[in-house]
């Protein structure tokens, strides 16, 4: 590239001080213009827009960063596809999986760039793990992300709507759990077994446990949004019986300390992808098999809570 990547930011809420930090340490990009609903933010030096519709015919950015709630994730992403600009969007993909689907044909139709932003797949932990693994088989993972959401909302109420969130912790934070599972055994057979939903009066689920298996290997993903602090982090045991841990919060200070490094590597994967211009839509199908894992843990979740006594049952309710 000649010059650097003009980026536009759709949607300024919790997530996107972590992209903008990113874009302006990178020399691959320059933020050309930012979308949101909310009044223009002072401290940012781009064109501000309303409507994500203007903003793509009006900048005609080389890409865009889809940071919206995740109800909205399907129209702003299709606009930006149908209008050829490539697309990193923010994990879940879109509230379904056949939201999600179209997406993705859409993407591949057009020949348009489509990445999922798994943010944790870019974790220093996380690499320094699949390092120490190297092609040793895995005989089971446990994926941990325990938190209270009431300190991660940065002011957007709409996570603890399940109608514009999609449920609550196993929709959300549910992709990014799966998608480290999917890095550490084979996804090909990778199917739900086993899963419990609890939810609060409202209707949004606050743990869910859910049970993985592909083949000889399992999984276990513990999610949690009224746990008293935050703890993310994967144990691996592999065919040999011995285990291997990473801790994804380790040696960053701060209050998400994490994610600065994380979204750097994932806006640089995202740089050349757009760069390369790939005819498949690199990145959506793991985005959307995410939804599908999802919509399976539901379903299985649905089935025990049909099964149970109605006066101690606390899982399963319906989306």
């Amino acid at each position: 590239m000649t010059r650097p990547l003009r980026l536009g930011v759709i949607g300024l809420g919790a997530i996107s001080p972590y992209y903008l930090a990113a874009a302006e340490r990178s020399p691959r990009w320059e933020l050309a213009a930012v979308c949101d609903t909310r009044p223009a933010r002072p401290d940012l030096d781009a064109p501000h827009f309303r409507d994500h519709r203007e903003l793509l015919d009006r900048v005609r950015p080389d890409a865009v960063v889809v940071a919206v709630p995740n109800h909205a994730h399907l129209e702003v992403c299709r606009d930006a596809l149908l209008a050829g600009v490539p697309v990193c969007v923010e994990k879940p993909l879109a509230l379904t999986a056949a939201e999600g689907r179209t997406l993705v044909d859409l993407a591949t139709v057009r020949a348009v760039p489509l990445m999922t932003a798994f943010h944790r797949r870019y974790n220093a932990a996380v690499r320094d793990l699949l390092d120490r693994i190297g092609d040793r088989p895995v005989r089971s993972v446990r994926v941990r992300y325990l938190e209270r959401i009431e300190e991660h909302l940065g002011g957007e109420d709409w996570y603890l709507d399940p109608a514009r969130c999609g449920g609550g912790c196993l929709a959300d934070n549910g992709p990014n759990a799966f998608d480290l599972v999917r890095q550490l055994i084979p996804d090909v057979t990778l199917s739900v077994a086993a899963a419990e939903v609890r939810r609060d009066a409202s209707g949004t689920d606050r743990q869910a446990v859910v049970e993985l298996r592909a083949g000889a290997a399992s999984a276990r993903v513990e999610l949690d949004w009224s746990y008293p602090g935050e703890r993310k982090d994967l144990e691996v045991v592999l065919a040999d019986a011995s285990t291997l841990r990473a801790d994804v919060l380790a040696g960053h200070t701060g209050f998400k300390g994490s994610l600065w490094h994380e979204y750097e590597a994932l806006l640089a994967e995202f740089a050349t992808l757009v760069e390369g211009r790939a005819a498949l839509a690199r990145g959506a199908h793991g985005g959307l098999r995410a939804l599908e894992l999802v919509e399976a843990a539901y379903a299985l979740a649905a089935e025990r809570s049909e099964g149970a006594d109605p006066a101690t049952a606390n899982t399963g309710a319906d989306r």
